[in-house]
């Protein structure tokens, strides 16, 4: 399941143009990033879906293997969605994935060898470089097993609360390192931080740094940036993200920046 309803408010502005999930990185929509790892390892995918429901949906619907979850009138949290998805789950283990996370996780070891009985996390390491889990941390996946989920209810609540945090205190997680790259796309800041890392990765890039959709339309100075797809640059543009149709004019330079349309978010 990837979890995908979230209001997306750290992320304002861009969350009034997109939901979170459907801003690009590395020119792709985060659900995407988030469908392809998960369809590595399984074949049975969810989304769940609220705050921009619309667009997620004509999104998601051309995917005939995706099962969409409307969640109405309100949110139901990452606890509540799965409760909201127990008939679908109907007693099997469930991989879970925040949408709006990018990594490098390759799920299949992570996958591997589960029991499906115990809590399973896939988290990065603290500060100290330890791998420990608590609050806040940075949270890749989950394995959560059906005896665990079939306890929950379809009511706005959290997976912290209602099961990992009592879990934790009966020594019933296990805990696995991710040590790869891994941005939560929270605030511009993390979002402008996870294009540049995933586009240094990618083989298309060009030796200034940048990926460039081959339909965008450049002619000034771009360096380690993001350019969408039929966006026109006519401005220098370095460390910044353009998405796809956006302009920069002739003239404009635009540095640590999120160009959307016609906004501009500059990342300090």
């Amino acid at each position: 399941m990837v979890l995908a309803a979230g209001a997306g408010r750290r992320l304002r502005p861009l969350t009034e143009l997109y939901p979170k999930a459907l801003c690009p990185v590395a020119n792709r929509p985060l659900v995407d990033h988030a469908l392809e790892r998960a369809a590595a390892v399984t074949s049975a995918l969810a989304v769940n879906l609220h705050h921009g429901r619309e667009l997620l949906e004509s999104h998601l619907s051309t995917d005939v293997l995706v099962y969409l979850s409307v969640e109405e009138p309100q949110a139901l949290g990452t606890a509540g969605a799965l409760a909201g998805l127990r008939a679908w789950i109907a007693g099997r283990g469930v991989l879970v994935q925040n949408a709006d996370a990018w990594s490098t996780a390759d799920l299949a070891p992570f996958t591997d060898g589960w029991d499906g009985e115990r809590i399973r996390l896939l988290i990065t390491p603290g500060a100290d470089g330890r791998v420990a889990f608590g609050p806040g941390v940075g949270l890749v996946a989950s394995l959560l097993p059906w005896s665990e989920v079939s306890r929950l209810h379809a009511v706005p609540s959290g997976l912290y609360e209602m099961m990992w945090r009592r879990a934790d205190a009966e020594g019933r997680i296990d805990v696995v390192g991710h040590r790869g790259s891994f941005v939560d796309c929270g605030t511009p800041r993390q979002y402008l931080r996870a294009n540049l890392e995933a586009a240094a990765l990618l083989p298309g890039v060009n030796g200034t740094g940048s990926l460039i959709d081959p339909t965008a339309v450049t002619s000034a100075p771009i360096n380690q940036s993001v350019i969408g797809p039929g966006a026109t640059v006519a401005g220098t543009v370095k460390g910044s993200v353009v998405w796809g149709g956006s302009q920069v004019a002739e003239g404009e330079t635009l540095v640590d920046s999120v160009r959307a349309g016609n906004l501009t978010v500059v990342v300090r």
